[in-house]
């Protein structure tokens, strides 16, 4: 950066998405038109003449890099598989508050075995684990209220 190169991100991504950016915010026709053949999209006439620009750049970015796409093959690369998890882990998935996994229904301790294999066979339970995390003031923690 000190001899005035650009970093590489900058270069190959961010520098694509300010081009457009700016292309589709002026109204350049004959740019958005380049940039638009050159990736192979079909853009609407309807988003094209919109008066909002961002109707037009939000039609150009949905089909040039699609988030649902983008975050899955995220979650695809980057979390580690399910097939990878401990025991202990599901145990502690499956376990609410202070209660251990013994004290569990049978039936549900039976799904930690289902819950290792995750397969997907047809007969396979359907587990699913659902989450809501929220902040919490580091002073209202458990172990950091005075005694």
């Amino acid at each position: 950066q000190s001899k005035g190169k650009k970093p590489l991100f900058v270069q190959l991504v961010l520098d694509n998405i300010w081009s457009l950016y700016e292309s589709v915010m002026k109204r350049d026709k004959e740019k958005i038109e380049k940039i638009v053949t050159s990736l192979g999209l079909k853009i609407g006439a309807r988003e094209s003449r919109h008066a909002d620009p961002k109707v037009h750049l939000n039609a150009i970015c949905s089909q040039w890099l699609p988030i649902s796409e983008a975050v899955l093959s995220m979650v695809c690369n980057k979390l580690p598989s399910p097939l990878d998890i401990t025991a202990e882990r599901v145990e502690k998935l499956m376990c609410v508050g202070a209660r251990t996994f013994d004290s569990l229904p049978p039936a549900t301790q039976e799904l930690k075995s289902a819950f290792l294999k995750c397969s997907s066979e047809g007969t396979a339970p359907v587990i699913v684990f659902v989450s809501k995390m929220f902040p919490v003031d580091a002073k209202a923690l458990p172990q950091n209220k005075p005694r």
